[in-house]
Parts: C-alpha cells; structure tokens; sequence
C-alpha cells in the first residue's frame, strides 16, 4: 500500500501552553493529515527528554514523557485546575514547562493515585520496567544520574538498600508512575483517534541509552561498564555528511555477549513497549546493529574511534521485523546492506543527499529498485529543503534544477513532489517543508547545542492540505 504522511513531533504541535501535547492540537493535525490525503504521522521518541532536551538522549527506553502530557485533558478528568496558561511562543518555552506545567502534572498524579489507587496498582503490575523508573526517578529528581547518588549500596543495587528506598520514596515514587498511567491512557486515545482516520504512527526508537539513565542502572550487566557503572567505550559516529569532525554521544555500548545469552530480553521487551503506541518504527542508527563506531570514554573526539561488529543480525531475528523499518544513513557498507536485506526491513531514502553527485546516485527516485523505502525530504537532522536549498553548493542546485526541470522558486513543494511519485511504499515532508519554511524552522543540527529541539507550528496549517491531497490523490497515496 502506498502512503503518504508528515514528520511533526507532538511537542512542535500547536497546542495552548509551552509545549506541543496530546490534547485537542494533536487531534486537529490528525484530521488535518486525514484531509490532506496522509496515512502516516512520523514522529520522533516519545520517551522523556536529556537536559538537552533532546528525546534521543533519554533516561529511559520505556517510560513516556509527561512533559507531552495535555493539562486540558487532565482538568477535563478532575485531575487538576490549572488556572492561566502561559502565552504560546513560536517555540517551546522550556521554563514554563519546568516552572508551570511539571508542578501541574504532579499536581494531577498525586489526584490519580487518591482516587485509582487499584487501577494504579493494576497498571503498575503490568508493566515490568515500573518499579525500576519509578525509584530512578525519585531518585534522580534528587541527586541527578545515579552515578552521583551518595549510597553506593543503592549505586549497586543492594537488595537491601532497595527495599529501604522504595519505602522512604514510595509516594514520589506512586507519582511518577501514575505520570506514565496518564501518559499510556491520553497516548492511547490518541492512537485509537488516528487508527479511526486511517492513520498510522510511525515512531522512533535510538539505537542507544543514557548512561546515567534508568536502564543503565538497573541492568549493569547488559551495557559496557567499568567496577564504578561508568562507560569504558561510548558510541558516536565517524564524519559523514552531518559532522565533519564526527559525533561524540557519549552513550554507552552494549555488552552484547549478555544480551545474546538471555535472548535479547530487554531488546525485545523494549521494542514490545514502542510499538505499544506505534504502529511502525524506525530504528535510529540501523548501522550501528552491523557495527558500533565505538569511541574509549576519555577520548575527546569521534575522531578516535573505531568500527566494532555487532550481532545485530541475531537480535533483528527476534524482534517483529514486519513492524520495523530501518534508518541507514551514514557510512553505510555493502556488510549493512547486506544485513537490511537479509532482515527484510525497509530503508530510507532522504532527497536532500540526493543531488550532490551523478545520475546514479542511490537517493535520486529513478534509481529505486522497488517500493520497499521510506522516502524522505528531509529528516529533523536536516535543515528545512529551502534551508538547504539557500547552501547548497552550486552542484547540487543545478543537479536539483536540471532533474526537476524547476527553478529553485518552490524548492520544498519540487521535493515533495518527487516524493510522493516516487516508487517507495511510503512518503514523508517534515512539516517545515509542507510550510515551505527556512532555516530557522530547523529542528535539529547535529553536534550542536543551544536551539534544538524547539521549533513549534504556529497553527494546524489547512490552507496547504488541499495541495497535498491533490498529490496524495495523483500519485495513489
């Protein structure tokens, strides 16, 4: 089946207060994609975000972020009175988040737990991975990652120095996980409301975790770490076409010996929890299942890295690979290639690389040996297509303009286009580009800090959904 869709994070949706969320915003753009001839909405991790923000960075590869919580929904339950709402800015305005909206939340969490005791209780008894995020988050809401917890006992897990823990932080701990209860229910209204529409939600799962995060934390075994819970080796990326210095993410390895001897437990467990709110997903950084660039901790540069295999090809085998997709960008070698094949996931095509060498280059449309991609204009790694467009060197623009037979004028709208007629089963414009706007709509530039992952729409855009239904509609989507 051919489909077409918008890559738009919940918290770049339009909503009332700092930051997108899951209430009446996010049920405007599903009928906005729904009029718009669109069946998918590619969205980012939904997990909550590092202190960068960043949602690719987080603490936990299970737990939901509150912070995309809809305060509406929440008075709408009784849960709270959440009284003026800050004014809403062009971006996400992260103080009022901290500021107004967490006390609001916690407000609502500490209502639920009074209220459905049982059904808290219930819900808690389902969910393995609980118990776990709800002490770490007491915990780091106090001391930060649990590197920098002054028990050591607790550092190491002591069942003992547990025990004692979850008594003395039993009500934080309650709370935080009626966060997650609300977090499941209002994102599970939500799925139901797309799948009535037609819709389906791709998600996002980073390939690697925090290392002073919950999962590191409780499954010490699984990750390379030294006597103290440290790294000994960090994951990044060599230079390619994001960094010419490489990245440095500074996440943890895995000890993948361990998680091959219990059969990917917490692998298969941890995509089993993404696809609970998704119908797709995309796993961040597939090259990274073939071989890991892996960096020594005290390195100061990606530079110093080097390639590491994996048994990525094991785990992919017992993981629901007809739900999964893959993201291959990067330094790809016929080894990665090779293992995509072989795990039948489809791959990614982003028209924004697609320009800067000849006719044959694997990401112009012609060249597409059958339906089995997800065609992109651009990723959230990517500038916006005008962005790009506008610093471009004068190769790629004229390749661009040669093969579209266009001038530049409508650069976003000429790759979204070349999209949509392309031969892959599945098509995608981030949002910037269907709003054809430049790069300070950019959501993220890798290897940078400061401005990512704050970029909002100012409203659910219905004077552009007759155009894309009209393409949706040309070219069978």
């Amino acid at each position: 089946m051919r489909r077409a869709g918008v890559l738009l994070h919940v918290s770049s949706l339009p909503s009332e207060g700092p930051i997108g969320d899951l209430g009446p915003a996010a049920y405007g753009f599903l009928d906005f994609l729904a009029a718009s001839g669109c069946k998918l909405w590619q969205i980012l991790p939904l997990n909550p975000t590092d202190h960068g923000h960043s949602p690719y960075g987080s603490p936990s590869g299970f737990a939901g972020n509150p912070d995309l919580l809809s305060v509406q929904a929440l008075a709408d339950a009784g849960l709270v009175q959440p009284g003026p709402v800050p004014v809403r800015h062009g971006h996400v305005d992260w103080d009022a988040v901290k500021l107004w909206k967490r006390p609001l939340l916690r407000t609502a969490a500490r209502a639920l737990v009074a209220r459905e005791p049982e059904a808290l209780d219930h819900w808690r008894a389902e969910q393995p991975w609980a118990d776990d995020w709800g002490l770490y988050a007491a915990l780091d809401e106090q001391h930060g990652s649990w590197w920098t917890w002054p028990d050591e006992a607790l550092r190491h897990r002591d069942p003992e120095a547990l025990e004692r823990a979850r008594g003395r932080h039993e009500a934080a701990i309650q709370e935080h996980l009626a966060l997650q209860l609300l977090f499941d229910r209002q994102w599970a209204a939500l799925k139901w409301a797309a799948g009535e529409r037609g819709i389906q939600i791709l998600g996002d799962m980073p390939l690697f975790v925090s290392g002073g995060g919950c999962d590191t934390w409780a499954h010490r075994a699984l990750f390379d770490l030294d006597g103290e819970g440290r790294p000994r080796n960090v994951a990044g990326a060599p230079p390619d076409a994001f960094s010419a210095e490489g990245q440095l993410w500074g996440n943890p390895v895995y000890a993948w010996d361990a998680h091959r001897a219990d059969g990917f437990t917490w692998w298969r467990a941890r995509v089993a929890r993404v696809l609970q709110h998704t119908d797709r997903v995309r796993i961040d950084h597939f090259r990274g299942l073939q071989a890991t660039w892996t960096i020594p901790a005290h390195a100061g540069s990606a530079l110093e890295g080097a390639w590491r295999e994996v048994p990525g090809g094991d785990l992919l085998e017992v993981l629901p690979r007809e739900r999964l997709f893959a993201e291959d960008l990067g330094t790809i070698t016929p080894e990665v290639l090779a293992l995509r094949a072989r795990s039948g996931l489809p791959g990614m095509k982003v028209l924004q690389f697609a320009f800067g060498e000849g006719a044959t280059h694997a990401y112009l449309p012609h060249t597409y040996d059958g339906p089995g991609w997800v065609v992109y204009t651009g990723t959230h790694d990517n500038d916006t297509c005008r962005g790009w467009y506008a610093g471009a060197p004068e190769h790629a623009r004229d390749r661009y303009r040669r093969y579209t037979a266009r001038d530049g004028s409508d650069v976003a709208w000429d790759l979204i286009r070349l999209a949509w007629a392309s031969v892959a089963n599945d098509a995608v414009a981030q949002m910037q580009d269907v709003l054809d706007l430049g790069s300070t709509a950019r959501m993220n530039t890798p290897g940078t800090t400061g401005s990512n992952w704050s970029w909002r729409v100012s409203d659910v855009p219905w004077w552009v959904s007759g155009r894309l239904a009209e393409l949706s509609e040309a070219y069978g989507r």
